[in-house]
Protein backbone atom coordinates (compact mmCIF):
# COMPACT_ATOMS: atom_id res chain seq x y z
CA UNK A 1 0.00 0.00 0.00
CA UNK A 2 1.57 3.20 -0.63
CA UNK A 3 0.98 6.14 1.54
CA UNK A 4 0.78 9.43 0.83
CA UNK A 5 0.99 12.76 2.91
CA UNK A 6 0.15 16.16 2.00
CA UNK A 7 1.61 19.21 4.51
CA UNK A 8 -1.65 22.00 3.57
CA UNK A 9 -5.13 21.75 3.46
CA UNK A 10 -5.50 24.78 0.63
CA UNK A 11 -6.85 24.17 -2.52
CA UNK A 12 -3.06 22.99 -3.97
CA UNK A 13 -3.07 20.40 -1.46
CA UNK A 14 -6.09 19.49 -1.33
CA UNK A 15 -5.56 18.75 -5.31
CA UNK A 16 -2.49 17.11 -4.78
CA UNK A 17 -4.05 14.77 -2.30
CA UNK A 18 -6.88 14.37 -5.10
CA UNK A 19 -4.13 13.60 -7.88
CA UNK A 20 -2.32 11.16 -5.68
CA UNK A 21 -5.05 9.29 -4.36
CA UNK A 22 -6.01 8.85 -7.91
CA UNK A 23 -2.67 7.06 -8.70
CA UNK A 24 -3.70 4.43 -5.82
CA UNK A 25 -1.85 6.24 -2.75
CA UNK A 26 -3.68 6.22 0.60
CA UNK A 27 -3.45 10.25 1.30
CA UNK A 28 -3.47 11.83 4.99
CA UNK A 29 -3.48 15.39 4.39
CA UNK A 30 -2.03 17.54 7.56
CA UNK A 31 -3.04 21.03 8.60
CA UNK A 32 -3.82 22.45 12.04
CA UNK A 33 -6.50 25.00 10.44
CA UNK A 34 -9.65 24.70 8.72
CA UNK A 35 -10.00 23.31 5.20
CA UNK A 36 -8.63 26.28 2.50
CA UNK A 37 -9.40 28.85 4.81
CA UNK A 38 -5.98 30.70 4.53
CA UNK A 39 -4.63 32.14 0.81
CA UNK A 40 -7.37 29.86 -0.61
CA UNK A 41 -10.13 31.27 1.65
CA UNK A 42 -9.15 34.95 0.42
CA UNK A 43 -8.56 34.08 -3.26
CA UNK A 44 -11.19 35.52 -5.79
CA UNK A 45 -11.55 32.27 -7.42
CA UNK A 46 -10.30 33.10 -10.87
CA UNK A 47 -9.13 30.30 -13.39
CA UNK A 48 -7.17 31.90 -16.34
CA UNK A 49 -4.59 31.42 -18.62
CA UNK A 50 -1.53 33.84 -18.32
CA UNK A 51 0.31 34.09 -21.66
CA UNK A 52 3.71 35.28 -20.28
CA UNK A 53 6.16 34.16 -18.90
CA UNK A 54 6.38 30.88 -20.91
CA UNK A 55 6.59 28.60 -17.97
CA UNK A 56 3.60 30.64 -16.31
CA UNK A 57 1.85 30.29 -19.70
CA UNK A 58 2.45 26.26 -19.88
CA UNK A 59 1.65 26.10 -16.22
CA UNK A 60 -1.89 28.25 -16.33
CA UNK A 61 -2.74 27.05 -19.56
CA UNK A 62 -2.44 22.86 -18.88
CA UNK A 63 -3.83 23.73 -15.37
CA UNK A 64 -7.13 25.19 -17.11
CA UNK A 65 -7.06 21.83 -19.30
CA UNK A 66 -7.69 19.95 -15.86
CA UNK A 67 -10.15 22.08 -14.42
CA UNK A 68 -11.98 22.01 -17.48
CA UNK A 69 -11.87 18.18 -17.56
CA UNK A 70 -13.00 18.21 -13.85
CA UNK A 71 -15.74 20.66 -14.65
CA UNK A 72 -18.55 18.23 -15.01
CA UNK A 73 -18.15 16.04 -11.83
CA UNK A 74 -17.29 19.22 -9.23
CA UNK A 75 -20.34 19.75 -6.89
CA UNK A 76 -22.54 22.54 -6.97
CA UNK A 77 -21.08 23.68 -3.85
CA UNK A 78 -18.04 24.84 -5.80
CA UNK A 79 -19.99 27.49 -8.06
CA UNK A 80 -18.03 26.71 -11.22
CA UNK A 81 -18.97 28.81 -13.91
CA UNK A 82 -17.36 29.52 -17.46
CA UNK A 83 -17.83 33.53 -17.03
CA UNK A 84 -14.41 34.50 -19.39
CA UNK A 85 -11.83 36.95 -18.85
CA UNK A 86 -12.24 40.71 -20.58
CA UNK A 87 -8.79 42.37 -20.36
CA UNK A 88 -9.38 46.42 -20.91
CA UNK A 89 -6.58 48.05 -22.48
CA UNK A 90 -7.38 52.16 -21.33
CA UNK A 91 -4.07 53.24 -23.34
CA UNK A 92 -2.75 52.63 -26.96
CA UNK A 93 0.19 51.17 -25.58
CA UNK A 94 -2.18 48.43 -23.44
CA UNK A 95 -4.32 47.87 -26.61
CA UNK A 96 -1.01 46.80 -28.07
CA UNK A 97 -0.35 44.36 -25.45
CA UNK A 98 -3.87 42.78 -26.14
CA UNK A 99 -2.83 42.28 -29.53
CA UNK A 100 0.94 40.99 -28.53
CA UNK A 101 -1.33 38.75 -25.96
CA UNK A 102 -3.74 37.85 -28.39
CA UNK A 103 -1.46 36.36 -30.72
CA UNK A 104 0.66 34.42 -28.09
CA UNK A 105 -2.32 33.08 -27.04
CA UNK A 106 -3.50 31.97 -31.39
CA UNK A 107 -0.17 30.44 -31.47
CA UNK A 108 -0.65 28.05 -28.71
CA UNK A 109 -3.89 27.18 -29.94
CA UNK A 110 -6.11 29.00 -27.45
CA UNK A 111 -9.19 30.94 -28.94
CA UNK A 112 -8.85 34.64 -27.60
CA UNK A 113 -10.84 37.80 -29.54
CA UNK A 114 -9.44 41.25 -29.67
CA UNK A 115 -12.44 43.89 -29.19
CA UNK A 116 -12.93 47.55 -30.11
CA UNK A 117 -14.22 49.81 -27.83
CA UNK A 118 -17.94 49.71 -28.89
CA UNK A 119 -17.74 46.23 -28.33
CA UNK A 120 -16.20 46.03 -25.11
CA UNK A 121 -19.14 48.73 -24.02
CA UNK A 122 -21.88 46.36 -25.71
CA UNK A 123 -20.54 43.05 -23.15
CA UNK A 124 -20.08 45.10 -20.39
CA UNK A 125 -22.36 48.60 -20.20
CA UNK A 126 -20.91 49.48 -16.80
CA UNK A 127 -17.64 49.97 -18.18
CA UNK A 128 -16.47 53.70 -18.64
CA UNK A 129 -17.10 55.19 -21.76
CA UNK A 130 -13.68 55.84 -23.91
CA UNK A 131 -12.22 52.88 -23.00
CA UNK A 132 -9.72 51.46 -26.15
CA UNK A 133 -10.52 47.79 -26.34
CA UNK A 134 -9.64 45.05 -24.95
CA UNK A 135 -9.30 40.94 -25.40
CA UNK A 136 -11.80 38.24 -24.13
CA UNK A 137 -11.19 35.03 -23.05
CA UNK A 138 -14.28 33.21 -23.52
CA UNK A 139 -12.82 29.49 -21.92
CA UNK A 140 -11.42 31.19 -18.97
CA UNK A 141 -13.87 30.60 -15.32
CA UNK A 142 -14.18 30.98 -11.85
CA UNK A 143 -14.63 28.50 -8.74
CA UNK A 144 -15.22 29.06 -4.96
CA UNK A 145 -12.00 28.33 -4.05
CA UNK A 146 -12.87 26.73 -0.11
CA UNK A 147 -15.46 24.52 -1.62
CA UNK A 148 -13.00 23.73 -4.09
CA UNK A 149 -10.67 22.24 -1.74
CA UNK A 150 -13.01 20.41 0.49
CA UNK A 151 -14.20 18.96 -2.98
CA UNK A 152 -10.96 17.73 -4.13
CA UNK A 153 -10.39 16.26 -0.28
CA UNK A 154 -13.71 14.63 -0.55
CA UNK A 155 -12.52 12.67 -3.89
CA UNK A 156 -9.48 11.93 -2.07
CA UNK A 157 -11.04 10.22 0.96
CA UNK A 158 -8.94 12.89 2.81
CA UNK A 159 -11.55 13.68 5.63
CA UNK A 160 -12.42 13.09 8.75
CA UNK A 161 -9.87 10.58 10.43
CA UNK A 162 -7.11 11.48 7.43
CA UNK A 163 -7.24 15.01 7.53
CA UNK A 164 -5.48 15.95 10.57
CA UNK A 165 -5.86 19.14 12.51
CA UNK A 166 -4.24 18.28 16.07
CA UNK A 167 -0.66 20.57 15.48
CA UNK A 168 1.21 22.26 13.14
CA UNK A 169 4.08 20.10 11.17
CA UNK A 170 7.72 21.00 12.63
CA UNK A 171 9.85 18.69 10.28
CA UNK A 172 9.72 16.64 7.61
CA UNK A 173 12.56 14.32 6.46
CA UNK A 174 12.39 11.47 4.19
CA UNK A 175 9.43 9.44 4.91
CA UNK A 176 8.82 11.24 7.84
CA UNK A 177 7.13 14.62 9.02
CA UNK A 178 6.90 15.25 13.10
CA UNK A 179 4.40 17.30 14.59
CA UNK A 180 4.44 19.83 17.25
CA UNK A 181 2.92 17.60 19.56
CA UNK A 182 5.28 15.07 19.26
CA UNK A 183 3.65 12.53 16.66
CA UNK A 184 5.29 11.30 13.86
CA UNK A 185 3.68 10.28 10.64
CA UNK A 186 5.31 7.91 8.02
CA UNK A 187 4.52 7.91 4.16
CA UNK A 188 6.21 7.38 0.96
CA UNK A 189 5.60 10.62 -0.62
CA UNK A 190 5.27 13.55 1.40
CA UNK A 191 3.74 16.95 -0.45
CA UNK A 192 4.59 20.50 1.62
CA UNK A 193 1.80 22.71 0.13
CA UNK A 194 1.30 25.02 3.29
CA UNK A 195 1.79 28.37 1.51
CA UNK A 196 4.02 30.70 3.69
CA UNK A 197 4.57 28.13 6.25
CA UNK A 198 6.40 25.91 3.86
CA UNK A 199 9.37 27.90 4.26
CA UNK A 200 9.90 26.70 8.14
CA UNK A 201 10.38 23.44 6.48
CA UNK A 202 12.43 23.91 3.97
CA UNK A 203 16.07 25.05 4.12
CA UNK A 204 16.71 27.90 1.63
CA UNK A 205 13.21 27.90 -0.02
CA UNK A 206 12.57 31.77 -0.69
CA UNK A 207 9.30 32.74 -0.23
CA UNK A 208 7.86 36.00 0.48
CA UNK A 209 4.68 37.35 1.54
CA UNK A 210 2.39 39.08 -0.43
CA UNK A 211 -0.63 40.76 1.00
CA UNK A 212 -3.92 41.48 -1.17
CA UNK A 213 -7.22 43.07 -0.10
CA UNK A 214 -10.70 42.19 -1.58
CA UNK A 215 -14.11 43.24 -0.92
CA UNK A 216 -17.51 41.79 -1.73
CA UNK A 217 -20.70 43.68 -2.18
CA UNK A 218 -24.09 42.68 -1.99
CA UNK A 219 -26.53 40.94 -5.22
CA UNK A 220 -26.66 43.06 -8.01
CA UNK A 221 -27.32 39.93 -10.84
CA UNK A 222 -26.28 40.82 -14.32
CA UNK A 223 -23.76 43.78 -13.27
CA UNK A 224 -21.11 42.12 -15.13
CA UNK A 225 -21.19 38.98 -17.15
CA UNK A 226 -16.97 38.44 -16.99
CA UNK A 227 -14.05 38.94 -14.98
CA UNK A 228 -13.24 42.30 -15.79
CA UNK A 229 -9.11 43.07 -15.58
CA UNK A 230 -7.36 45.99 -16.60
CA UNK A 231 -4.24 45.09 -18.73
CA UNK A 232 -2.25 47.66 -16.20
CA UNK A 233 -2.78 44.63 -14.08
CA UNK A 234 0.15 42.72 -15.73
CA UNK A 235 2.68 45.00 -15.43
CA UNK A 236 1.36 45.61 -11.52
CA UNK A 237 1.58 42.09 -10.47
CA UNK A 238 5.02 40.93 -11.58
CA UNK A 239 6.63 44.56 -11.06
CA UNK A 240 9.11 45.21 -8.20
CA UNK A 241 7.04 48.12 -6.41
CA UNK A 242 6.06 46.82 -2.67
CA UNK A 243 2.43 47.82 -3.60
CA UNK A 244 0.11 48.12 -6.40
CA UNK A 245 -3.54 48.13 -7.17
CA UNK A 246 -5.23 47.37 -10.49
CA UNK A 247 -8.80 46.79 -11.84
CA UNK A 248 -10.07 43.15 -11.04
CA UNK A 249 -13.88 42.72 -10.66
CA UNK A 250 -15.87 39.51 -11.25
CA UNK A 251 -19.54 38.87 -10.27
CA UNK A 252 -20.25 35.62 -8.70
CA UNK A 253 -22.76 33.20 -9.42
CA UNK A 254 -24.96 34.33 -6.68
CA UNK A 255 -24.84 38.01 -7.65
CA UNK A 256 -22.40 39.53 -5.56
CA UNK A 257 -19.63 41.67 -6.72
CA UNK A 258 -16.35 40.70 -5.86
CA UNK A 259 -13.39 43.99 -5.50
CA UNK A 260 -9.45 43.73 -6.22
CA UNK A 261 -6.99 44.15 -6.48
CA UNK A 262 -4.00 45.43 -4.27
CA UNK A 263 -0.42 44.11 -3.60
CA UNK A 264 2.30 44.15 -1.03
CA UNK A 265 5.74 42.75 -0.60
CA UNK A 266 6.03 41.39 2.92
CA UNK A 267 3.68 42.86 4.53
CA UNK A 268 2.26 39.96 7.02
CA UNK A 269 -0.40 41.42 9.17
CA UNK A 270 -3.56 39.87 7.52
CA UNK A 271 -5.95 43.52 9.13
CA UNK A 272 -7.29 44.94 6.75
CA UNK A 273 -6.20 48.50 6.07
CA UNK A 274 -8.22 51.35 5.21
CA UNK A 275 -5.94 53.16 2.73
CA UNK A 276 -5.44 50.21 0.36
CA UNK A 277 -8.77 49.42 0.64
CA UNK A 278 -9.62 52.57 -0.62
CA UNK A 279 -6.79 52.36 -3.05
CA UNK A 280 -8.41 49.21 -4.72
CA UNK A 281 -11.86 50.52 -4.95
CA UNK A 282 -11.13 53.89 -6.11
CA UNK A 283 -9.15 51.88 -9.45
CA UNK A 284 -11.55 49.63 -9.39
CA UNK A 285 -14.26 52.72 -9.72
CA UNK A 286 -12.15 54.60 -12.93
CA UNK A 287 -13.15 51.20 -14.57
CA UNK A 288 -17.05 51.05 -13.51
CA UNK A 289 -17.61 54.12 -12.13
CA UNK A 290 -21.36 52.56 -11.23
CA UNK A 291 -19.44 50.50 -8.90
CA UNK A 292 -19.60 53.34 -6.08
CA UNK A 293 -23.87 52.29 -6.15
CA UNK A 294 -23.20 49.33 -4.89
CA UNK A 295 -23.12 48.52 -1.08
CA UNK A 296 -20.16 46.51 0.22
CA UNK A 297 -21.04 44.56 2.97
CA UNK A 298 -17.17 42.86 3.71
CA UNK A 299 -13.07 43.68 2.88
CA UNK A 300 -10.54 41.46 3.92
CA UNK A 301 -6.79 40.27 3.19
CA UNK A 302 -5.00 37.19 2.47
CA UNK A 303 -1.14 36.86 2.50
CA UNK A 304 0.24 34.87 -0.67
CA UNK A 305 3.70 33.17 -1.03
CA UNK A 306 5.57 34.19 -3.86
CA UNK A 307 8.86 33.80 -4.84
CA UNK A 308 11.71 36.14 -6.64
CA UNK A 309 10.80 35.05 -10.10
CA UNK A 310 7.22 34.68 -9.28
CA UNK A 311 7.13 31.21 -10.37
CA UNK A 312 5.83 28.49 -8.34
CA UNK A 313 8.43 26.04 -6.68
CA UNK A 314 7.34 22.54 -7.81
CA UNK A 315 9.38 19.49 -7.23
CA UNK A 316 11.50 17.35 -5.52
CA UNK A 317 13.65 19.04 -2.04
CA UNK A 318 16.95 17.98 -2.54
CA UNK A 319 18.70 15.24 -0.04
CA UNK A 320 15.02 14.65 1.05
CA UNK A 321 13.37 11.41 -0.68
CA UNK A 322 10.12 11.06 -1.56
CA UNK A 323 9.69 14.70 -0.44
CA UNK A 324 7.69 17.37 -2.75
CA UNK A 325 7.26 21.36 -2.81
CA UNK A 326 4.17 22.77 -4.31
CA UNK A 327 4.31 26.58 -3.42
CA UNK A 328 4.79 29.49 -3.69
CA UNK A 329 1.99 30.27 -6.67
CA UNK A 330 1.16 33.80 -5.58
CA UNK A 331 -2.38 35.04 -6.93
CA UNK A 332 -2.61 31.74 -9.48
CA UNK A 333 -3.12 29.16 -6.79
CA UNK A 334 -6.46 28.75 -7.59
CA UNK A 335 -5.79 28.04 -11.15
CA UNK A 336 -2.58 26.51 -10.91
CA UNK A 337 -3.98 23.79 -8.42
CA UNK A 338 -4.68 21.26 -10.83
CA UNK A 339 -1.72 21.31 -12.73
CA UNK A 340 0.44 21.83 -9.90
CA UNK A 341 -1.10 18.75 -8.90
CA UNK A 342 -0.35 16.71 -11.72
CA UNK A 343 2.94 17.29 -11.94
CA UNK A 344 3.87 16.38 -8.58
CA UNK A 345 1.65 12.80 -8.99
CA UNK A 346 4.02 12.57 -12.05
CA UNK A 347 7.29 13.31 -10.57
CA UNK A 348 6.36 11.21 -7.25
CA UNK A 349 6.00 8.20 -9.70
CA UNK A 350 8.69 9.00 -11.81
CA UNK A 351 6.39 8.95 -15.01
CA UNK A 352 7.22 11.92 -18.04
CA UNK A 353 4.21 14.36 -18.22
CA UNK A 354 2.85 17.43 -20.28
CA UNK A 355 4.61 19.73 -18.65
CA UNK A 356 8.39 20.32 -18.24
CA UNK A 357 9.48 20.09 -14.57
CA UNK A 358 12.76 22.30 -15.03
CA UNK A 359 11.39 25.77 -14.80
CA UNK A 360 9.45 24.88 -11.40
CA UNK A 361 12.47 22.86 -9.38
CA UNK A 362 13.84 24.55 -6.41
CA UNK A 363 17.35 24.20 -7.44
CA UNK A 364 17.19 27.38 -9.75
CA UNK A 365 17.61 29.41 -7.17
CA UNK A 366 20.66 27.62 -5.71
CA UNK A 367 22.30 28.10 -9.42
CA UNK A 368 20.76 32.21 -9.08
CA UNK A 369 23.10 32.28 -6.10
CA UNK A 370 26.10 30.24 -7.29
CA UNK A 371 25.88 32.43 -10.43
Amino acid sequence: MKRALVVGAGIVGAACAERLARDGFVVTVVDHRPVGSVATGAGMGHILVMDDPPAEFALTLRSRILWDELAPSLSTSVDHAACGTLWVAADEDELAEAERKRARLAAAGVAAELLDGAALARLEPNLRGGLLGGLRLTEDGIVYPPAAAAWFLERAGATHERHVRRAPVVSVESGRARLADGTVLEADVIVLAAGLETRALVRGLPLRARKGHLVITDRHPGFCRHEIVELGYIKNAHGAGLESVACNVLARPNGQVLVGSSRQFDVEDPAVEPRMLAKVVARATEFLPSLARLRAIRAWTGLRATTPDGLPVIGPVPGASGVFVAAGHEGLGITASTGTAELVAELASGRRGVLDPAPYRIERFQEAKRG
